[in-house]
């Protein structure tokens, strides 16, 4: 990186606009966009961001649905466990 964004990383970009505590939470947001997640399918890490909401594997080439900024979503993921339990509930 540039000496100018030593301290504050992939939002030196915005530089003194905006004010430190907003681009405290944009460089949170960003650089869980920027990153890469596991494949549920192949199990790789290479899972990158190619819109919102579209995720794409690059080793399986597969398409994931997901969230804006990451790809498991708190809510997708409390309720991916409630139907899990329901499953489970109706199998006894």
């Amino acid at each position: 990186m540039g000496k100018r964004t030593e301290k504050v990383g992939i939002v030196g970009k915005y530089g003194t606009r905006y004010g430190s505590s907003i681009r405290k939470q944009i460089k949170k947001i960003e650089i869980n966009q920027h990153s890469k997640y596991f494949c549920s399918f192949c199990g790789k890490k290479n899972v990158k961001r190619k819109a919102v909401g579209i995720w794409f594997c690059g080793s399986c080439k597969k398409e994931i649905t997901g969230g804006a900024w990451v790809l498991n979503t708190q809510a997708a993921i409390a309720a991916r466990g409630t139907i899990r339990r329901l499953k489970d509930l109706t199998k006894l």
